[in-house]
């Protein structure tokens, strides 16, 4: 994303996605976004997805509502959590999705003022498996006034609690950097994968392969099958409505994936009969 006339690179919106897996199981689920982003590795058992932003480039939806529903759309059906950090001149945040639980999140304003509920910090840390002693104690700093510390540096002191859980991003990779500064870093990074989209028969399949070969996949044959298909979409239809109504391309996308596991869910044997 390139900055937007009138707009210099320290106020420009900007986002990351960390998933607490490796590169080939958030590669088919990324696709399913239809966004073009650029997927590495972010240490041992976490990626990262540096997003091109055309979103909020463009001024249609802002940078936090899309990186919400981009983050329960990858969330969904997943058995690792996908924590979204999101920037802009205003403030700067983060959103938890994991699974089909409700997300969480927590902001701060541009001088570094907590806006949020210290609830939202204890879940974020007990879905995340981090330390309910010491990663929590100096998450709770990060609840409270702090003169010397922007929203930006928030986030930064956010991802230095992560790196204990073993993530590690690429150097050159943090929150604040211009979206192109980022995209540059990600491309170079050994393995590093430009995530576009290559139709739904391609996208299926690869999330079928990665599903079935996962722990989620006996949720994909047998009786679990009907249920979890049934429940998924009865969750995606009516939040893809929603998702259109307000005209929001990430709670389409998180509407639109939970349609797609479902109806994946009630086909996956016939699918399969054709291999």
């Amino acid at each position: 994303m390139s900055t937007v006339p009138g707009e210099s690179s320290a106020t420009a919106p900007g986002a990351l996605l960390l998933c607490r897996a490796h590169p080939e199981s958030v590669s088919p689920a990324a696709q399913l976004l239809r966004e073009r982003m650029l997927l590495t590795g972010a240490g041992a058992e976490w990626s990262v997805l540096v997003p091109e932003g055309k979103p909020w480039q463009h001024g249609a939806e802002p940078v936090d509502r899309v990186l919400s529903g981009w983050a329960a759309a990858l969330a969904v059906g997943a058995p690792w959590p996908v924590l979204a950090l999101w920037w802009d001149a205003d403030h700067s945040g983060c959103t938890l999705a994991s699974g089909f639980r409700r997300t969480v999140g927590y902001e701060w304003l541009a001088n570094g003022t907590p806006v949020g509920e210290d609830e939202a910090m204890r879940t974020l840390a007990a879905r995340l498996g981090l330390d309910p002693v010491l990663d929590m104690q100096s998450l709770e700093q990060l609840t409270k006034p702090d003169p010397g510390a922007d929203a930006r540096t928030r986030v930064r002191a956010l991802l230095a609690v992560l790196t204990r859980a073993g993530m590690v991003l690429p150097a050159g990779i943090s929150p604040g950097e211009p979206t192109d500064r980022l995209r540059e870093v990600a491309r170079i990074q050994p393995g590093a994968e430009q995530i576009e989209w290559s139709g739904w028969r391609a996208a299926v399949r690869a999330e079928l392969d990665v599903v079935e070969g996962g722990s989620l996949g006996s949720w994909f044959r047998g009786s679990k099958a009907r249920d979890l298909a049934t429940a998924e979409l009865a969750a995606g239809l009516p939040l893809t409505v929603w998702g259109v109504r307000r005209r929001s391309a990430g709670w389409i996308a998180a509407g639109t994936l939970l349609v797609i596991h479902g109806v994946l869910g009630l086909a996956y044997s016939h699918l399969r009969a054709y291999d």
